[in-house]
């Protein structure tokens, strides 16, 4: 298991659009992504589950992968939150 505390800095915060976006990445990938945001926790592969959270510009989340391919999982859906999920 890894994790990586990210704050997210697009301007909509993780709204329909880049909840997609994100929800697309972690799908790519066999282990589980799951996020956390203070005491709440979600499956970052589900739509609902992202826009559920209310997750907003500034905020800072860990994201948690485990699986046979969590580093890759990691990197991927980080890199994707950090450059915006499309909106920069």
């Amino acid at each position: 298991m890894v994790e990586k505390k990210i704050t997210v800095l697009n301007p909509t915060g993780l709204a329909v659009r880049p909840a997609g976006v994100l929800t697309r990445e972690a799908m790519n990938f066999k282990s589980s992504v799951t996020f956390k945001k203070g005491t709440l926790s979600g499956n970052a592969k589900s739509v609902l589950s992202v826009l559920g959270a209310q997750i907003r510009y500034g905020d800072e989340i860990t994201l948690v992968c485990d699986g046979p391919d969590e580093e890759e999982a990691l990197a991927a859906v980080s890199a994707a939150i950090e450059a915006g999920l499309g909106e920069k």
